[in-house]
């Protein structure tokens, strides 16, 4: 292992699919609380990454009600989100590798609480240094504010580590961007190749080829 280089991973759209179950949870939450939605599937997944309440207030839910959508998601999501999420085509691949040429942590805006029974569950956990979820920060991506607590606890030395960013959306870049950090977009997720390109320029299809594209970036 390389001890001098990070590597950082999203996790929905990166790693993971559980769009089922974030699908799911979203339309639960609409019918339990009698909200018209009248938009589609691609009206939710074009807002994954962000926030829960950011996405439902970008649904059309008021700012006033959008954390009562979000206890109902979250208690939907937590009966059906291990059955719903699988690794996605070479993530398992993706993260081995990783681990053996650097050290290696998550930074997602999924609730941490949530993530690590998910790891476990996909049996990936113990690849990861950090897990850094929603509640551990005041600031979610696009701020720097998630990567720069996960490096700190890290102990990350910038006159001794490179650092390298993984997600497939654009926030995830940008926040590579404001923490003055490497990135690779991948097109395994949410994000379209002409948006991502224009906070990165490392694109590759899936992480298991950016992962393979860092190993010879350090060598």
């Amino acid at each position: 292992m390389n001890k001098n280089t990070i590597i950082l991973f999203d996790l929905d759209g990166t790693i993971i699919d559980s769009t089922d179950a974030i699908l799911a949870s979203f339309y639960h939450s609409f019918e339990e609380l009698e909200f018209n939605f009248k938009g589609n599937d691609e009206s939710i997944k074009d807002l994954i990454g962000y926030p829960l309440d950011v996405m439902y207030k970008g649904l059309g839910v008021s700012e006033d009600k959008a954390w009562d959508f979000v206890d109902s998601y979250k208690n939907k999501y937590r009966q059906i989100s291990k059955a719903n999420t699988h690794l996605l085509e070479d993530a398992i691949e993706a993260v081995k590798l990783a681990s053996q040429i650097a050290r290696v942590s998550v930074v997602t805006t999924k609730t941490r609480m949530y993530t690590i029974p998910l790891l476990e569950n996909l049996e990936i956990m113990e690849h990861f240094e950090i897990v850094t979820g929603r509640e551990n920060v005041q600031n979610p991506k696009p701020h720097p504010e998630p990567i720069n607590i996960t490096l700190e606890q890290m102990n990350y030395n910038k006159d001794q580590h490179t650092v390298w960013m993984i997600g497939d959306t654009k926030l995830d870049l940008i926040a590579a961007n404001e923490a003055n950090v490497e990135s690779v977009g991948v097109l395994c997720g949410y994000g379209k190749e002409a948006e991502l390109s224009l906070y990165t320029k490392n694109i590759e299809n899936n992480a298991f080829e950016a992962v393979k594209f860092i190993k010879s970036q350090i060598n």
